[in-house]
């Protein structure tokens, strides 16, 4: 493999996107070792940045460090799981209710641009289930933006880190990708009738069974 050429700024931070890449698109699969020196040997650097990459990546929950043992890619068990959902309901659940109340007219139609890209993903002729999926998290993370919170969308933006280790297996649920449309179309329809109770209760249920998906 020829030695990639990478940015000079912030190296280890270039290291850590490419590593976080190549663990979500399943190349890097959950569970296996990570050889830190044919990866810093494929890139064209030495191990420090191949290091304090691998550092970030722990912190953000993608990598486990096993003493003496190396780097892993992180393995998601059923109650880490459940424990990320809920703690992504709670805090998604609550900015949706926000939003519902203080979304301006053209950050609402924004949200509901974002929404009908999602139905187009979905039609039966053109389906493409990363595209859906993409399009999905751009919506939550919009959603986010205007609730403005900013400590709020950190702690999201690590939680969804760590729940895209398991999206597979949400993916290949027959009749899935339907239903969270289906949830989806309701949020909006709290959201446009400006009702924060209700919205926050249809988030809550979407990520519920997006839970029950994913195990």
């Amino acid at each position: 493999m020829a030695a990639l050429s990478l940015a000079p700024r912030a190296l280890y931070e270039e290291v850590a996107e490419l590593l976080r890449q190549r663990i979500f698109s399943r190349e890097l699969e959950p569970g296996s070792w990570i050889d830190e020196l044919k990866i810093a040997q494929d890139y064209g650097i030495s191990r420090t940045p191949m290091r304090e990459a691998l550092k970030v990546l722990a912190t953000e929950g993608l990598v486990t460090m096993k003493v003496r043992r190396g780097a892993y890619v992180t393995e998601v068990s059923e109650r880490d799981l459940a424990d990320v959902y809920h703690l992504l309901s709670l805090l998604e659940s609550d900015a949706a209710g926000v939003v519902a109340q203080t979304a301006t007219d053209v950050q609402t139609a924004e949200l509901q641009a974002l929404h009908q890209e999602l139905e187009d993903a979905a039609r039966p002729e053109k389906m493409d289930r990363q595209r859906f999926f993409e399009i999905n998290e751009r919506f939550h993370m919009c959603l986010l933006e205007i609730a403005n919170n900013r400590w709020r969308n950190q702690m999201v933006a690590d939680l969804r880190k760590v729940m895209k280790l398991n999206r597979h297996n949400s993916l290949l649920k027959s009749g899935r990708i339907q239903e969270s449309l289906d949830e989806h179309r309701a949020i909006m329809a709290a959201l446009v009738a400006r009702d924060p109770q209700l919205c926050t209760q249809r988030m809550q249920a979407h990520f519920a069974n997006g839970l029950e998906a994913a195990n």
